[in-house]
């Protein structure tokens, strides 16, 4: 099959399903493993189809609902830590520093090094390590919630206007041109939305599968943050003025 031929088989599954796998491909198209997943890459440089682990997700995939911690904490794993050695970097002295609930909010933690910040979140999980590490941590109030461990609820956005933050790192689930940045829960959407609000340099911390993603609640506008990850996947993001691409050395790309 000539490669315009398949790529459009390949985008009609996608539209179709929602979301398509390698092996699901090599067996409905007649081709090898390696020319599908070079096919995916070529739909993904030019914005077309989401490739992800595995296989590739339509463009703009809805999602609406939180998956617990454990199950994410090693889900790209390497980009992850990359962006959080980017982050701790910017830390400086005397900051006023939010640290949002998340997985790769957490891994910041590992890489902090200034010590004369004060730290505040909304995640138990962190004020415990940030304290392990030797850092001044304050938590917030409100509701626990189990599935994220984070802390929400109209308590934990009155404690978050009593800050004004210097810097803060931020979690989400989509990023989207058009519908900024989201998340599946409205209270936890409420909860970084005012975060956002109250941070001077707000920074959002994302791997590259959660471009052109899109949950039910946008808490922020695309450009009401600078976006920090180790990839930019799609077209739509060419030409962004506020995304930081950071190398596997942790160098920013120019």
């Amino acid at each position: 099959m000539l490669l315009e031929k398949r790529l459009e088989q390949i985008l009609k599954l996608v539209e179709q399903n929602g979301s398509v796998s390698v092996q699901e491909l090599t067996e409905l198209l007649g081709a090898s493993e390696s020319t599908i997943r070079r096919d995916l890459t070529l739909l993904s440089e030019e914005g077309r189809v989401n490739k992800v682990h595995g296989g590739a997700t339509a463009i703009n995939s809805y999602y609406d609902k939180d998956e617990d911690v454990e199950s994410r904490k090693n889900l790209n794993k390497e980009e992850k830590i990359e962006i959080a050695k980017y982050a701790a970097s910017l830390i400086q002295p005397n900051d006023l520093v939010y640290l949002d609930a998340g997985t790769t909010t957490e891994r910041v933690i590992d890489f902090i090094t200034e010590r004369n910040a004060v730290y505040v979140t909304n995640a138990i999980s962190h004020a415990k390590k940030l304290v392990e590490a030797g850092c001044e941590a304050h938590i917030l109030g409100g509701r626990f919630k189990l599935a994220t461990e984070a802390i929400v609820g109209n308590e934990t956005i009155a404690d978050l206007e009593r800050y004004n933050f210097t810097i803060g790192f931020i979690g989400t689930n989509g990023v989207s041109r058009q519908s900024g940045f989201s998340t599946p829960d409205i209270t936890e959407a409420m909860v970084k939305r005012k975060a956002i609000m109250q941070c001077r340099r707000p920074y959002i911390l994302c791997d590259a599968e959660k471009f052109n993603q899109i949950s039910p609640i946008t808490f922020a506008a695309f450009e009401d943050a600078t976006i920090l990850t180790t990839e930019v996947r799609g077209s739509a993001f060419k030409g962004a003025k506020n995304i930081i691409e950071i190398n596997k050395k942790g160098k920013e790309r120019r």
